[in-house]
Order: C-alpha cells, then sequence, then structure tokens
C-alpha cells in the first residue's frame, strides 16, 4: 500500500482535491477534521485545553478564533497547543493506515495541511502539493470570514514556501486552472499509483 500526503499553503485548493480522491474512491485521512473532533466537547483534548488555554472556553465550547489568537505568534503558547494534539492526531492517523493495510488498499491519502513544516512527509511514499497562483491564492484567502492581510501574512511565515513545497513533490496537482484539471491530474496519480503496485 501506498501512503500519498496531500498538503499544500493557506488558499491551495487541498480541500477540493481531497474530495475528488475521495469521489475516485481512494480513503483520505483528514488531520483537520480530526483535530475538529479532538476538540470538540467530549474530544480527547478538549479538558486539556480548557485547562492551559481557560480563556477560550465561550459557553462550553472551545472558541476557536480566540483559540487562534492565544497562539497566534506566541511560540510558547502554540507549542503546548501542539503538545496537547499532535500525540492525539498521530494517534488517529496510525488508526487510520492500520485500517486501510487490513481492508489491502492500494493508495491512501494523508492529507495534512503542515506536512512537510512537521515532518509528516517522512512517513509517506509519495507527496503530492496542490498549487495555484499566488493572486488566485491571495483572492480565495482573502475572501474568507475573519481574514485580514496581517493574518494572511502570518499564515504564511509558518508554511513552508509553496516554491518550495513544489521542489520537494513528487506529484503537483494545479488548482488555478479550473476544477477538470484539477481531477485530470488525480486520476493520473492515482493510475501511476495503481500501476506501481501491480507491477510489485
Amino acid at each position: 500500500m501506498d501512503i500519498l500526503g496531500l498538503t499544500g499553503s493557506i488558499g491551495m485548493g487541498k480541500s477540493t482535491a481531497a474530495g475528488m480522491f475521495r469521489y475516485l474512491g481512494v480513503p483520505v485521512y483528514d488531520a483537520d477534521a480530526d483535530a475538529h473532533s479532538l476538540t470538540a466537547p467530549g474530544g480527547a483534548a478538549f479538558d486539556d485545553i480548557a485547562t492551559v488555554f481557560p480563556d477560550v472556553i465561550v459557553k462550553g465550547k472551545i472558541d476557536r478564533q480566540l483559540l487562534g489568537e492565544q497562539v497566534f505568534g506566541d511560540r510558547v503558547a502554540l507549542a503546548r497547543l501542539e503538545g496537547i494534539l499532535h500525540p492525539l492526531i498521530r494517534a488517529k492517523r496510525d488508526d487510520f493506515i492500520r485500517n486501510c493495510r487490513r481492508a489491502k488498499y492500494r493508495v491512501v491519502v494523508l492529507d495534512v495541511p503542515l506536512l512537510f513544516e512537521t515532518g509528516g512527509d517522512k512517513q509517506c511514499d509519495y507527496v503530492a502539493v496542490v498549487s495555484a497562483p499566488a493572486f488566485i491564492q491571495r483572492q480565495r484567502v482573502l475572501r474568507r470570514a475573519g481574514m485580514s492581510e496581517q493574518k494572511f501574512a502570518g499564515i504564511l511565515q509558518k508554511q513552508l514556501p509553496d516554491f518550495e513545497k513544489r521542489r520537494r513533490a513528487d506529484f503537483i496537482i494545479p488548482t488555478g486552472l479550473g476544477r477538470a484539471v484539477t481531477f485530470r491530474a488525480i486520476q493520473s496519480i492515482i493510475k501511476q499509483l495503481n500501476n506501481r503496485n501491480k507491477r510489485i
């Protein structure tokens, strides 16, 4: 079984690409979705986050915007949050991979925003990076609720530059030329990996 890491900078269209992999029958592990479930009331990370960041609890829930503001630009606070979340996410990801191996899938996708930045690419056989021109990325991100130029710039500083991600990738998925182009690129990746597995 091949593990394909799927990553890309903010606003590059990773969620759209992940949906296309799912549509084509490839299991996708979504690190962001697990982070949401772990931080929801009753989630495995909720109590620890509430203890470390009590000010972010609003009406019994973690206010993600407040949490983001607390760790934004504060390396110590961010490290404490990651210390809570990352081991739990790794355990969920490892369960996903084990279950897919048992089910004998040929290819699975790990959808991880900071794949290179956290060293997650070392667990992958291949990495696919979603990429679009910078002006399209900027338009997409600044349309998001609560986003500002300053916040966008801060996020980009924490992420490996797009050109470096593309340089390190095994596959590049274009997301600025229309959905049909993106879909064909993903079909091609799946075909290449499936053909490789047939030869082994």
